[in-house]
């Protein structure tokens, strides 16, 4: 009996490392820009449309809207921190949950998205 619960309990922990280990993190843009201005190699991700990624959008950003995410997955880099972002951080977040899924290690939501980065003054490209 006690060597059951044993098991199971370490089961439960091996599970609980895992989801852990596989999330992401929510960021604000003040500092996500931080992020960026120390780390050099970060993939910064748009997720947005074409539309909105040509009315702004943070300098040096990949756009992959986030309905071509799942069918252009190689083009992420794998072994880079990334920085994804949206207008308002709800498609971002739900593109950071897949690629953590997808084995994906470090991997930020912009949860305020460039409306948030707008808004504190950081540069945008139009």
């Amino acid at each position: 009996m006690i060597r059951k619960f044993i098991i199971a309990v370490l089961m439960v922990a091996s599970l609980a490392a895992t989801a852990l280990a596989a999330s992401y993190r929510n960021i604000g843009s003040a500092e996500a820009k931080a992020l960026l201005d120390t780390k050099r190699n970060v993939f910064l991700l748009d997720v947005r449309t074409p539309d909105e990624y040509r009315q702004a959008r943070l300098s040096g950003s990949v756009l992959i809207p986030i309905n071509e995410v799942e069918r252009r997955i190689a083009q992420i880099p794998k072994g880079r921190p990334v920085l994804i972002y949206c207008a308002v951080g709800s498609r971002s977040g739900l593109v950071a949950g897949y690629l953590t899924q997808r084995g994906y290690g470090e991997v930020y939501n912009m949860h305020d998205g460039i409306v948030g980065w707008y808004r504190n003054g950081f540069p945008i490209t139009r």
